[in-house]
C-alpha cells in the first residue's frame, strides 16, 4: 500500500537523536525520538516534526533544518517515527479513523510523546507546534484538528486537509486529483474532531509546490479554506506578497491576528523546500524530495510561529504594515503600525535581533552595500513578553553596481544564477520563469544583490 509516497532523504546526524521508550500506552505503536539542545532551560517551546512515507526520524531532523533552528532559537524537537508493521511504506495512517481520532491510535501516541517531553524537559505547554511533510503533513492536519488544545501552531507541507479520507482508496483520491469541498464543509470536519472544544485553534502555515504530481496543488487551496473557516476568516488574503520570489499570502481573523498563511513554491515537485548554506536564513540538505529552492521552509515556519523571538510565546499581536521607508548604501529604515499595549518592539534582521526601539520605526545601520536583507518586528508588552512576529519584508541597500549576465538557460543553471525543475528554469532569488532548460533559449540576468537575479532582457 502506497499512500503519500515518500522519500529516503539524505543521511542524518543519527548521534543527534535519542530514542525514548515508555512514553505511555502508545496505542499507535509508534517510536519516539527527540533532539534537545545542550543546556536547554525549562519553559522553552517544543516542535513536533513528522516524516513522510519511507522516511524516518533520522531523515527529517537536520536535513529539513529543524535541528539548526532548535540550536539557534532554543527549543526542543520531537520526531515521532512510524513502524513498517503499521504501514508497509512507513506512512503515518492519516486516512484511518482509528488513527486520526482524538484519544485513539497514532494521534494519541503523538500526544503522549508531547506529555513525555514536558515531563522530562519542562517544555512550555502553551508553545507546542507541529509540522510534517507529505504523509507527515496530512498527520499534521490530524494533530491540529484532533488536539487544538495541545498545539499553538501547525505547518502542513505538501499535505492533505483533515478528514479528507477514511480508507486507502479515498486517500489516493485526496492525493490526486484532490477533493473539493466548501470551506464550511472542511471547517465542520475540524470542529467535529473535538465537538466540545471552545478555545483557540492553532495558526496554520501551508506549503505546496506547483509541480507536485504526488499530492496535487489543489490540496493547498482546500487546506487554506479549511483553516480560514475554522478561524472565522474569509478566503481573501489580507496580505499578498512574495518571499524569495515565491507567492505568499496571509489571512487574518477579525482581531487582525495572522491565523493562516500559504507559500506557493513555483515549479517545485513533491517535497519540502530547503536552502542549503551557512546564512542566517538558510537551512537543510538538498535531495530529491528536499529541493534547493532558495527558501528554507523551516526557517519561515519558525518565524510565523514566533520561535525566532528569544522569549518565544504569544503575547501581543503581530505588528501590521511593516514597510521599508528608505534605503541607503549601509542602512535600511523601517516603519510599522503601532500595537496597542506595546512598550517597545524587537526588530529582527534575517532572524537575529538588531534593535529594540520604543517607537514604531527603526533604522538599521552598518550594512553592506548592494545586499538584500529580511526584516520582521515583534511587540513587547509591559511584562517583557514578546508577541508574534510581523510578516517579513525585504530590502536591498544601495551602492553596488548590478552585474548582468547574458547566456543560455543551461549555462545560467550551470553558473548558479538559475535553477531548473521539471524541465523549466527559474532565476535564483526572484524565481522568475525563464522557459525551457536548454541551450537555445537565452536571457540576460541582473544580479541586484548577492545571489538574487532578475530577468533584464530589455537592458541592464
Amino acid at each position: 500500500m502506497t499512500v503519500l509516497a515518500g522519500f529516503a532523504g539524505a543521511p542524518a546526524r543519527a548521534a543527534s537523536l535519542t530514542e525514548v521508550t515508555g512514553f505511555g500506552s502508545n496505542p499507535g505503536n509508534l517510536q519516539m525520538f527527540r533532539y534537545v539542545p545542550d543546556g536547554l532551560p525549562s519553559g522553552r517551546p517544543l516542535v513536533v516534526a513528522l516524516h513522510g512515507c519511507t522516511q524516518n526520524a533520522a531523515a527529517f531532523d537536520s536535513e529539513t533544518g529543524w535541528t539548526k533552528w532548535a540550536d539557534t532559537w532554543k527549543f526542543a524537537l520531537l520526531l515521532p517515527q512510524q513502524r513498517s508493521a503499521n504501514n508497509a511504506n512507513s506512512c503515518f495512517n492519516w486516512f484511518q479513523a482509528a488513527d486520526f481520532s482524538r484519544g485513539q491510535g497514532e494521534a494519541l501516541s503523538v500526544r503522549q510523546m508531547v506529555d513525555r517531553m514536558a515531563a522530562d524537559h519542562g517544555t512550555d505547554p502553551s508553545q507546542v507546534y507541529v509540522t510534517g511533510l507529505s504523509a507527515g503533513g496530512a498527520m499534521t492536519s490530524v494533530m491540529a484538528a484532533s488536539y487544538p488544545d495541545v498545539f499553538a501552531g501547525a505547518a502542513v507541507v505538501a499535505g492533505i486537509p483533515f478528514d479528507c479520507a477514511r480508507d486507502v482508496s479515498a486517500g489516493l483520491s485526496c492525493m490526486s486529483p484532490g477533493t473539493d469541498r466548501t470551506p464550511q464543509q472542511w471547517g465542520d470536519k475540524v470542529r467535529a474532531a473535538y465537538p466540545s472544544y471552545t478555545g483557540r485553534y492553532p495558526t496554520v502555515s501551508v506549503w505546496h509546490g506547483t509541480g507536485d504530481t504526488t499530492v496535487k496543488p489543489m490540496n493547498q487551496t482546500e487546506l487554506v479554506e479549511q483553516w480560514t473557516n475554522v478561524h472565522g476568516a474569509d478566503t481573501t488574503a489580507d496580505v499578498s506578497d512574495t518571499v524569495q520570489g515565491y507567492p505568499h499570502q496571509v489571512y487574518r481573523d477579525g482581531s487582525g491576528k495572522d491565523v493562516v498563511e500559504s507559500y506557493t513554491i513555483t515549479g517545485m515537485a513533491h517535497g519540502q523546500p530547503v536552502d542549503p548554506g551557512a546564512g542566517a536564513a538558510q537551512c537543510g540538505t538538498a535531495s530529491q524530495y528536499l529541493p534547493d529552492t532558495n527558501i528554507c521552509a523551516s526557517y519561515a515556519i519558525g518565524q510565523f510561529w514566533g520561535l525566532s523571538a528569544p522569549d518565544g510565546g504569544e503575547g501581543l499581536p503581530a505588528p501590521s504594515g511593516l514597510a521599508v521607508t528608505a534605503t541607503g548604501g549601509s542602512s535600511v529604515s523601517l516603519a510599522w503600525n503601532a500595537v496597542e499595549g506595546a512598550v517597545s518592539y524587537r526588530v529582527y534582521r534575517d532572524g537575529s535581533q538588531v534593535g529594540s526601539p520604543s517607537a514604531a520605526s527603526f533604522t538599521d545601520t552598518g550594512l553592506a552595500p548592494g545586499t538584500e536583507y529580511g526584516y520582521t518586528v515583534a511587540a513587547v508588552d509591559g511584562a517583557g513578553a514578546v508577541g508574534a512576529p510581523s510578516a517579513a519584508v525585504r530590502a536591498t541597500t544601495t551602492g553596488a553596481t548590478p552585474q548582468c549576465y547574458t547566456d543560455n538557460n543551461y549555462q545560467h543553471v550551470a553558473a548558479g544564477r538559475a535553477r531548473h525543475s521539471l524541465g523549466q528554469v527559474y532565476a535564483l532569488g526572484s524565481g522568475q520563469s525563464m522557459g525551457l532548460y536548454n541551450v537555445y533559449e537565452t536571457h540576460t540576468l541582473k544580479e541586484t544583490s548577492p545571489g538574487y537575479y532578475v530577468i533584464a532582457d530589455s537592458g541592464c
